[in-house]
């Protein structure tokens, strides 16, 4: 099969939580991204096949978000669009998209992404309240409204806040920081492991502001701002271990090791890249970046879902025929320092491979080669946009190292794995 080629790509500044980003909605973040890389690329728009994004929270006011993001962007009315959700791994999953689409011969040219705005996903009416709203607005006269009105009750009024119930399983019922405190107390990882490499993430994204100018487009947030959002504003220059240490166990209170401190941070953000057939890059003279060998996905216990990675990668290798020992660069997204510590831990057990019969695929990660320039617990983790972040931010790497090969991973809500190889 032809090889499937990422020409390039772009991603806005991840900012945190109702901050810098604050008043710019999921579509706005993606059209953003679209538009610069169409612009940067020199792609004339009538040859976009399909435009393909991950997104999570699917904001109501943009239904197929993706649609919303082409037609803003100046794509043409007749060029598809369509949403993808695979909770952590979205990006990934509208990159692989891509990828089948061009292996099976139905179009050369796709640009794809992730957008995230954390900080716009509502709170919801309990549903009591939207039931006596309903009444309400059905009610023909004024006794009939008061008489529907004495149902209010104070906790009527309280809402369900939209973030928390997308970060809780509702089949284990476990919110995600406490699938990482299983999996820390699986595998014995101490608090003072998690904070070390927490630090490490926010020390190597601080000194990586200059390399990530090359895949950020500043962002102004709107009208009434003056100034344009340069950069990540998650990674903390002055943070330290002792800082880290005094933080209070978030999810277990009692004997829990995982804070917000050794967590990804939630975050708003968006990513864009732009694949095509190696022949059609070829046509147009276009340099890729890197090319797309390998991916896969895997399903694991809901309640440990943060091991996902530490599946997906064996049966990545496996799928590509090559060794963790021939991979020299790894980006293994930071849901929690825990999560991916466990990882780490898994691969290198030889009970683990072959319990699961990946002997010969799994081993020991060299830690100098993993997530070099810090990950989602300085950087945030925008859940829509984070699995096409990994693969620019890991294409750059590569390119400006000049290494040959690449592997991209993720745990997912839910109880899934995400991986993918690249190669140059």
């Amino acid at each position: 099969m032809e090889r499937v080629a990422i020409i390039d790509g772009i991603r806005t500044p991840f900012c945190k939580f109702a901050t810098d980003l604050n008043d710019v909605e999921a579509a706005e973040l993606g059209r953003i991204v679209t538009r610069e890389l169409i612009e940067r690329s020199g792609i004339d728009p009538a040859r976009i096949d399909e435009v393909i994004f991950g997104n999570v929270t699917q904001p109501v006011e943009a239904a197929n978000i993706s649609r919303v993001i082409a037609l803003l962007s100046g794509i043409p009315k007749t060029t598809p669009a369509y949403t993808v959700h695979r909770n952590c791994a979205s990006g990934i999953e509208a990159v692989v998209q891509s990828v089948m689409k061009i292996q099976l011969g139905e179009g050369h040219c796709y640009i794809v992404g992730g957008t995230e705005s954390m900080s716009n996903i509502p709170f919801y009416f309990t549903k009591h309240l939207q039931e006596i709203l309903t009444q309400l607005s059905r009610a023909k006269n004024v006794m009939s409204k008061l008489q529907i009105l004495t149902k209010l009750r104070p906790a009527h009024l309280k809402p369900r806040i939209g973030l928390e119930l997308g970060l809780t399983d509702p089949v284990c019922g476990l919110i995600m920081g406490q699938t990482a405190e299983v999996l820390a107390k699986e595998f014995g990882i101490t608090r003072e492991e998690q904070d070390a490499f927490a630090l490490t993430s926010h020390r190597r994204a601080v000194q990586a502001r200059e390399i990530f100018k090359e895949e950020i487009i500043p962002v102004i947030p709107g009208p009434k701002y003056a100034k344009a959002v340069e950069a990540d504003n998650g990674p903390r220059e002055g943070q330290t271990l002792e800082a880290l240490q005094k933080l209070k166990p978030y999810f277990d209170r009692r004997s829990g090791t995982v804070t917000v401190g050794n967590s990804s941070q939630i975050t708003d953000g968006a990513a864009a890249l732009l694949v095509m057939s190696e022949s059609g890059a070829t046509a147009l003279r276009l340099k890729p970046l890197g090319y797309v060998r390998a991916y896969t996905f895997i399903g694991v216990e809901p309640s440990r879902m943060g091991i996902g990675p530490a599946h997906a990668i064996p049966r990545v290798l496996r799928k590509a025929g090559m060794t963790l020992k021939k991979i020299q660069a790894i980006e293994i997204n930071e849901a929690f320092a825990a999560q991916v510590l466990a990882c780490l831990n898994a691969l290198e057990s030889e009970h683990f491979a072959k319990e699961f019969g990946y002997k010969g695929y799994a081993g020991a990660i060299d830690r100098s080669l993993l997530n070099v320039n810090g990950g989602a617990i300085a950087l945030g983790h925008p859940v829509g946009a984070t699995g096409v972040r990994l693969i620019l931010t890991l294409l750059k790497h590569m390119k400006r190292r000049n290494l040959d090969t690449g592997l991209a991973a993720l745990c997912v809500g839910g109880g899934q794995g995400a991986a993918v190889i690249l190669e140059r």
